[in-house]
């Protein structure tokens, strides 16, 4: 086993493809796929597993992986250290689902421990997207929420894949609609003061089960609904149509300016919003860092 060996696993599982790894490494595709196979026979182990849709990690991919990256970065402090090296880009990423406080805190991050070459990554994505991102360490941190309808489903696949949730906060339901909107000036809104106007919720794509929506109620049924993609498509249709979608109701009005606000919603509901890691790996000094920027973004 080899120092190099190893960073070819980190960089394979980062970008979850041999050629897309190989292009960034600058090796053939042939030469990186040979390597790990070499590594994996002398480990006596599967670190990825091959299919036609592509690589994953395995079980035991993903602790290996975990060790693979605590002794590649001891051998760089080691060389920082004592050879006078260039620090190597460090790495981090996340999987989110759409919550601005978790922006802030990626932007506090990369303000405070960005060095002069860093490679970071932010996924706002897909409830089960998430989980599988965090499972095959393709993100080191996970941020969706719970409650008492998605609870049990969430639960069964954190635990199938040896995840843990970390509670950040308990808030309750809250719209956010257009400061335009006849509901603003409301000081609660109700589910029957909403049926006239679009609601607006975050596609789920090939999950799309009601346990997987970003949004509680999610079988609630509704005359007009329009599903989107990115957050700053729905801010833009919460303006210009004057819908509305559910969500924690804490904003960023640094990211999304004044023109959305958030008004709470009258239904006996809490959303518990957290983040996820493996349950036998420790965070890195990123995620730690990560993980207190976020306390400090929804304080």
């Amino acid at each position: 086993m080899t120092l190099q060996q190893l960073k070819y696993v980190i960089e394979v599982a980062n970008q979850g493809s041999i050629n897309e790894a190989a292009k960034r490494l600058f090796i053939s595709q042939p030469s990186l796929s040979n390597a790990i196979r070499d590594l994996e026979e002398e480990m006596q182990i599967v670190i990825f597993e091959r299919s036609n849709k592509g690589i994953s990690l395995s079980n035991e991919g993903v602790e290996f992986l975990s060790y693979a990256r605590q002794v590649v970065e001891q051998a760089e402090l080691l060389e920082s250290r004592y050879l006078n090296a260039k620090p190597s880009p460090q790495h981090f990423s996340v999987s989110t689902q759409h919550y601005a406080f978790a922006v802030n805190a990626f932007v506090s991050l990369v303000r405070e421990y960005g060095q002069d070459e860093y490679e970071f990554a932010l996924r706002e994505t897909k409830t089960y997207e998430i989980i599988e991102d965090v499972k095959s360490l393709r993100s080191e941190i996970g941020i969706l929420y719970r409650n008492e309808f998605n609870g049990k489903v969430i639960n069964k696949l954190l635990k199938e894949a040896n995840l843990q949730f970390n509670s950040l906060f308990t808030a309750k339901p809250h719209i956010f609609i257009s400061v335009r909107n006849p509901l603003a000036k409301q000081s609660i809104v109700t589910i029957e003061q909403l049926q006239d106007y679009p609601y607006l919720s975050f596609d789920q794509g090939e999950y799309n089960s009601f346990h997987f929506s970003e949004e509680i109620l999610s079988t609630v049924t509704r005359r007009k609904s329009i599903r989107v993609h990115d957050r700053a498509t729905l801010f833009n249709l919460l303006i210009g149509l004057n819908g509305y979608t559910i969500s924690t109701g804490v904003l960023s009005a640094d990211l999304n300016g004044n023109e959305i606000i958030p008004v709470p919603l009258d239904i006996e509901e809490s959303i518990n919003v957290g983040w996820i890691s493996h349950r036998n790996i420790s965070l890195s000094r990123l995620g730690i860092a990560y993980v207190e920027a976020l306390k400090q973004a929804i304080s």
